[in-house]
């Protein structure tokens, strides 16, 4: 299982976050991003769960949960490209595009963040402050990008 996640680690790290090509259309990237967001907030929610104590700490479920989401993270950046604004109930902000510098810094901090996971996952009051930091990543970019 671990060399799973290794290998869907580096893959995903090998993809730059400009690589479009993949999708047919634009709905196929818009599909595949809100997909990947939901799975990673399904498992980052299940640590959340666990830090905010409610429900006990499993320090095997959490570096489990810590794995999917670390590597998770680096999915939904290259479905990001040309003609992916609108459509299909989007929920991604114009200023992704407008600014697409400042929206990659934000990501690549959400990545690094998640990625720091599974080494705190191990022991609770590392994983509650990892968890802290990686939460504050996600919030910034639904404040500055994502509508509500």
């Amino acid at each position: 299982m671990k060399s799973l996640f290794a290998a869907v680690a580096v893959a995903a790290a090998l993809l730059p976050l400009s690589s479009h090509a993949q999708f047919a259309k634009p709905e196929d990237a818009i599909k595949y991003r809100q997909s990947a967001y939901t799975v990673l907030g399904a498992h980052f929610g299940r640590l959340g769960a666990m830090v905010n104590g409610r429900i006990p700490y499993d320090a095997k479920v959490a570096s489990y949960n810590a794995s999917l989401v670390s590597t998770l993270a680096h999915l939904p950046g290259t479905a990001f490209g040309p003609g992916t604004d609108t459509g299909l109930n989007t929920r991604a902000k114009a200023e992704i595009w407008k600014d697409p510098a400042k929206f990659q810094a934000a990501y690549e901090k959400m990545v690094d963040a998640t990625g720091k996971l599974p080494a705190a996952a191990g022991d609770p009051a590392a994983l509650k402050t990892a968890f802290g930091a990686a939460a504050a990543t996600c919030k910034g970019c639904h404040d500055d990008f994502r509508r509500e």
